[in-house]
């Protein structure tokens, strides 16, 4: 063996190690994104599958069943070019930690409290360049097209009408440029109308109306029979929505259903349904741009709770803490004269158990005060957590903790107190409802997580 040949193997080997060790840094950093699009942990540790713009084909329940539709006439291959399109965007926003926008970006979403902030940044950029929703325009009101704008359900008449509203930049003029199909039907006023108490079968009208609108669009327009349902979505706060819902069973099993009553014991599916988050509104007075936040400093109480004892979970809760304790401040109702919003302002946490249903409006509630909230809930999907790790700017306690509510609180450090509250600021604004709605904020927010269901479907029509 020559001199050179004897120094060429060593340097050959070297130059391969090196190519290793590239090629599985790239793959740690790919598959970093893989594990927070297909093993996306919340609170409740279930999975929720999204971002998955992978090249390769996207997994579906109903990828089998879509390329069997018929498609000779209502092609969407434009649809799905855009589509493509938005997916290589956000996978290069991924790989450069960097965005691409054509205008100024004046909101940039940084840190931790993102599960992936430059993912999340880049697909709303595209959501703004390419999402269109149709709307469906049969029905009258007060049952489509509308809906409640105060009380504790206002949450879905705002969004129905904000989608409906000729200013709406999503809303798409013919419905072969749009992406998403909106069934315009409100459950909550469905009930409000409908349900009287004492009726023998109080949920068979109901659930027929619901029924018959899809089978009067389905037997009308080519875009439900399509995709059998996939690219059509609906909205509501209302506690019945879920199973009001199944009335038809592509709806439910197939459709983007955005619910306050996202149990995932009760048939809420991670990755196809939306969690929308209980917002109370007080005579159409809106949460709008919220008052500044007191600092820690200012907030003398641990934790804070006043709420009806509606359900197992605040049952408990009341029976360990009601009138017990200065620092765990918990109450049925408030004495007349004090004010709740004060005793938000000036708490440290925020106690959010569920009610009768696993959503609580105490979510929003707290964040808006500035207040970290704790959640005490089973099966509950939080809101936007596709995009939010709820794990840095809020706290989980289990219900069989209850009774260790002051211990758990108190074992957070201040440092880490201020840190979580922080955050909580940091995410507020994705909270607040604006009519009509402003970039980031809370209906924004629910329209990107249904863009990002539909960026995770590929469809064949």
């Amino acid at each position: 063996m020559t001199c050179s040949n004897a120094y060429l193997l060593p340097l050959s080997a070297l130059l391969l190690l090196l190519l290793l060790l590239v090629t599985f840094a790239i793959f740690d950093h790919r598959r970093g994104f893989a594990e927070f699009h297909d093993n996306l942990t919340v609170n409740n540790n279930t999975h929720q599958p999204l971002f998955a713009v992978s090249s390769s084909s996207l997994s579906s329940p109903l990828k089998d069943k879509t390329h069997s539709l018929h498609n000779a006439d209502h092609t969407g291959g434009h649809i799905e070019e855009g589509l493509g399109k938005a997916r290589r965007s956000i996978r290069r926003a991924i790989l450069s930690h960097n965005y691409t926008s054509n205008k100024e970006e004046k909101f940039i979403p940084r840190g931790v409290v993102y599960r992936n902030a430059y993912a999340f940044h880049q697909s709303y950029i595209e959501m703004e360049k390419r999402f269109k929703v149709w709307i469906y325009k049969e029905g009258e009101p007060p049952i489509f097209h509308g809906g409640p704008a105060s009380n504790i359900y206002a949450i879905e008449g705002h969004v129905i009408s904000e989608i409906e509203d000729d200013k709406n930049p999503f809303m798409a003029r013919h419905p072969d440029e749009a992406h998403v199909f909106f069934l315009p039907f409100s459950v909550a006023n469905i009930v409000r109308y409908i349900y009287r108490r004492g009726m023998i079968d109080y949920w068979g009208p109901q659930r027929r109306l619901v029924a018959d609108y899809v089978d009067v669009v389905a037997k009308k327009y080519p875009y439900w029979n399509r995709s059998l349902g996939a690219d059509h979505f609906m909205v509501s706060c209302h506690d019945w929505a879920p199973y009001l819902s199944c009335a038809n069973p592509e709806l439910c099993k197939n459709s983007i259903r955005v619910i306050c009553n996202a149990n995932i014991s009760e048939g809420f599916k991670l990755g196809k349904d939306v969690t929308l988050p209980e917002v109370y509104v007080r005579n159409q007075r809106l949460s709008g741009h919220a008052a500044a936040v007191s600092p820690p400093a200012e907030r003398s109480i641990l934790a804070f709770f006043a709420g009806g004892s509606h359900g197992y979970i605040r049952e408990i809760l009341l029976r360990h803490w009601q009138g017990k304790d200065e620092d765990v401040k918990v109450n049925q109702y408030l004495p007349r004269g004090l004010d709740y919003n004060d005793f938000m302002s000036k708490s440290k946490y925020c106690l959010c158990p569920s009610g009768y249903e696993v959503a609580s409006p105490r979510i929003v509630e707290s964040i808006t005060a500035g207040c970290v909230p704790v959640i005490i809930s089973v099966n509950y999907s939080l809101p936007f957590s596709d995009v939010l790790d709820w794990s840095k700017f809020s706290v989980t306690i289990p219900v069989e903790k209850i009774p260790e509510i002051k211990n758990i609180l108190q074992g957070i450090s201040p440092r880490r107190y201020e840190i979580l509250q922080a955050r909580v600021v940091q995410v507020r604004r994705h909270f607040v409802l604006n009519r009509p709605s402003e970039r980031f904020d809370v209906i924004r927010m629910v329209l990107h997580s249904i863009w990002l269901r539909r960026l995770n479907l590929r469809l064949s029509y």
